[in-house]
């Protein structure tokens, strides 16, 4: 599933601002309209909350928040990606986790072999992939297991302190 039979893989497309990026298809569970989140107590602004995911507390991880600093903006084409990721040691793709994004209208068939490296991306970021170009723009690639992995294991900066003595 994901991969056409000329080597090609389907890819979801996702803005980060005038930028433009592409998750793979094949751990995507399903794209769902942007829902209210509860907010953790504590919690980075990359990660806006959690919410029920049939039956399921699901992280949400902001996207442009991670990459750009600032909030995935509320417009109707931003949504939440549900993605399966590998949450332990075991090497399965055994957690979920929502990524919030903006303008998730579209997937291209892309072969994964078009990407070239990007210079120092990997170094700035582990999730960033390599860039494509089509007749959109430019296509970078992220990595939705470091993805996940980052942006779940980052903490806040200033982590709350109970002064009840």
């Amino acid at each position: 599933m994901g991969t056409g039979g000329d080597g090609a893989c389907l890819l979801l497309l996702l803005g980060v601002g005038d930028q433009l990026f592409a998750l793979e298809t094949a751990n995507v569970v399903e794209v769902i309209p942007r829902v209210l989140l509860r907010p953790v107590s504590g919690s980075p602004p990359h990660r806006p909350g959690v919410f029920n995911f049939r039956g399921r507390v699901v992280p949400v991880v902001d996207v442009s928040q991670l990459i750009a600093g600032h909030p995935c903006a509320e417009h109707l084409s931003s949504r939440i990606i549900m993605v399966r990721h590998r949450s332990g040691g075991s090497g399965e793709r055994d957690g979920l986790v929502g990524l919030l994004a903006e303008r998730v209208t579209d997937t291209v068939l892309k072969s994964l072999n078009s990407f070239q490296p990007a210079d120092g991306a990997a170094q700035l970021a582990p999730f960033l992939g390599g860039v494509a170009l089509d007749e959109r723009g430019l296509i970078q690639l992220l990595h939705a297991d470091t993805l996940a992995q980052v942006g779940l294991a980052q903490t806040s900066e200033e982590p709350e302190t109970d002064d009840r003595g």
